[in-house]
């Protein structure tokens, strides 16, 4: 299964498709009741929230089936998806890490971790000591996932408009292990 690659987002990707992605990848969280904003964010909000940051993909002949974003902080005066940002994600050496997704066709490939990988790897590489995330409280296997790669809970939060509260959690970056950060092939 080498036919997968794991890349930086191009200018000339498709937003369309990215958001298509995400929809497809949330689809089994908003089944729960849990209303995402990748549940069914427009392109624009999909534009909006790669632009601030650094957003990877992998793809699979030429289609796009799992990706993460990963941006540096928000300001402390700013909004983060149109609510005040939480302290976690004002601090000068945190990067935030959001719309991590895979396409349920893929799942099982490891893809989401690799994801991880690339984001933490991109977000020590631009000096940050922490990277910060948040998910639903109920989001019980989300939760003991990013528990195992270190992340551990800081906080909570209720979004506007969500139907689930949210647990902020924060990982503590530690020496870059020795792989590619930018670009590879990824195997399964």
């Amino acid at each position: 299964m080498n036919d997968l690659t794991l890349r930086p987002l191009h200018a000339d990707d498709s937003i369309e498709a990215l958001t298509a992605l995400l929809h497809a990848a949330y689809a089994s969280l908003a089944a729960q009741g849990w209303n995402f904003t990748a549940v069914d964010q427009s392109a624009e909000t999909t534009r909006e929230r790669v632009a601030t940051g650094q957003a990877f993909v992998v793809e699979r002949a030429g289609v796009l089936v799992g990706t993460v974003t990963v941006a540096p902080p928000k300001p402390a005066d700013g909004r983060y998806l149109s609510d005040p940002v939480p302290d976690c994600y004002t601090r000068p050496d945190t990067a935030i890490l959001a719309q991590l997704a895979v396409h349920p066709g893929q799942r099982g490939l490891g893809l989401a971790e690799r994801l991880m990988d690339i984001a933490e790897d991109w977000a020590r590489g631009q000096g940050y000591a922490h990277i910060a995330l948040d998910t639903a409280v109920p989001a019980e296997a989300l939760r003991r996932r990013y528990e195992r790669r270190g992340y551990e809970t800081i906080g909570d939060v209720q979004w506007a408009g969500k139907t689930y509260r949210s647990v902020l959690m924060r990982k503590t970056l530690t020496a870059p292990p020795d792989r590619a950060v930018i670009s590879r092939e990824v195997s399964a």
